[in-house]
């Protein structure tokens, strides 16, 4: 028998990812060429060059000890140097050096070593809806409840400060935001992120306590015509980054990304340590060997921004020429389309019918909304519009 812990999360499920399986179903059924999977954010490009020639000179040139041993749990001290070095430009200031930079295996286990070093059962965290369906989980893995701040669709689904305040109490420990977003496209503007740093450091104040601000930007890379991701620590002092190459290099599966504590947050050094630790007590002991030094010769490279964002222009034209509205990206590789009928489930389930899968927006508590992931190939974005159009018919949305 499984713990009465993990029931709940069995029952849950993922919803994106239960329909990633029904695509596959479905693609043996009809055949591959009648289904269009916008279910999940699995990326289709390849890997750029340079991951490819990474690999062929780490094989050929360095010491497979030391590529295949044991680094320091924190990483390799050069992969770590080259991570800060670079951070620090971008952002313009002297915000990291190797000893606040821990390797990990992605974004999600950085999220879960942040929440196991920062609190404690009965803690809370507060995220912003629509989010990514997991956060809840990897916050109920530490016996930390998730308060859900509602979305203001007037706000443009930028982060509701003023609600923010209303609904933080002393058990807050951390503020979990996703810049730019999964699942809405869009990219939270400075003025909006100012106004939850003074929330946030009014709330420092009033509870005695430090709030982080947990920014998980897999996505920082890919954003379209221009638009700026402010940098956390900007904006908020007690502001941790995590980071993960799978979007940015399109290696999902390869499982290698970051956790960076900037010198300007609180207990900046002590939490850096514990990162470390709970790196290794949670299981992972360090980052991929051979993914860290890839990444470090590839810092500057990036997946074919160009491709994603001809996505986003023809799903984008395809979806509201069918009757839909919904939100443009300014980032990542996802469409925020409105339902045409209060309940998604039944817009989800009409668009399947049509060999059209999305995501229903209730799984990222966004009732009234769908998700479609456009990070796939571009001529099945084209070979859908047929059968966006009959979902338009269906609901009348045009003749």
């Amino acid at each position: 028998m499984i713990s009465e812990t993990m029931k709940p999360f069995v029952e849950g499920g993922s919803a994106i990812r239960a329909m990633f399986e029904e695509g596959k179903r479905m693609a043996k059924e009809r055949g591959a060429e009648n289904v269009f999977d916008f279910s999940i954010g699995n990326p289709g490009l390849k890997p750029p060059q340079e991951v490819y020639d990474a690999i062929d000179e780490i094989n050929h040139n360095l010491d497979p000890l030391y590529v295949h041993g044991y680094p320091s749990n924190a990483g390799y001290e050069s992969t770590r140097t080259v991570v800060a070095d670079n951070l620090n430009e971008r952002a313009g200031g002297d915000y990291f050096d190797i000893d606040h930079i821990i390797m990990n295996c992605g974004a999600a286990y950085g999220v879960n070593m942040i929440l196991r070093c920062i609190t404690n059962p009965g803690d809370k965290m507060a995220v912003f809806a629509p989010y990514f369906v997991e956060y809840g989980n990897w916050a109920g893995n530490w016996g930390v409840d998730t308060i859900v701040v509602p979305a203001n669709e007037d706000l443009d689904f930028d982060p509701d400060a003023e609600a923010l305040r209303k609904m933080l109490v002393p058990e807050v420990k951390a503020v979990l935001i996703n810049n730019p977003n999964n699942p809405t496209g869009k990219i939270y503007t400075r003025e909006a992120l100012n106004a939850v740093a003074d929330v946030l450091r009014e709330a420092e104040e009033k509870f005695g306590h430090t709030i982080y601000l947990i920014c998980d930007e897999p996505y920082r890379e890919l954003v379209y015509d221009g638009s700026e991701v402010p940098f956390p620590g900007s904006y908020y002092d007690d502001s941790l980054i995590v980071y993960s190459w799978s979007k940015s290099l399109s290696m999902p599966g390869d499982r290698i990304g970051y956790v960076a504590v900037p010198k300007c947050a609180e207990g900046h050094k002590e939490l850096a340590d514990a990162l470390i630790i709970a790196g290794r007590i949670l299981g992972g002991t360090n980052g991929p060997t051979i993914q860290e030094l890839i990444v470090e010769r590839c810092l500057t490279s990036k997946s074919d921004i160009d491709y994603y964002k001809k996505n986003a222009h023809d799903l984008y034209e395809i979806v509201t020429g069918a009757g839909f509205k919904c939100i443009y990206p300014q980032g990542a590789f996802y469409m925020w389309i409105k339902s045409p009928v209060p309940d998604e489930f039944e817009f989800v389930k009409a668009a399947k019918e049509e060999g059209i899968l999305i995501t229903p927006g209730s799984g990222f508590d966004g009732p009234g909304w769908a998700r479609a992931a456009f990070c796939g190939k571009n001529d099945m974005i084209h070979r859908s519009k047929e059968s966006w159009y009959k979902v338009g018919r269906k609901f009348g949305l045009i003749d």
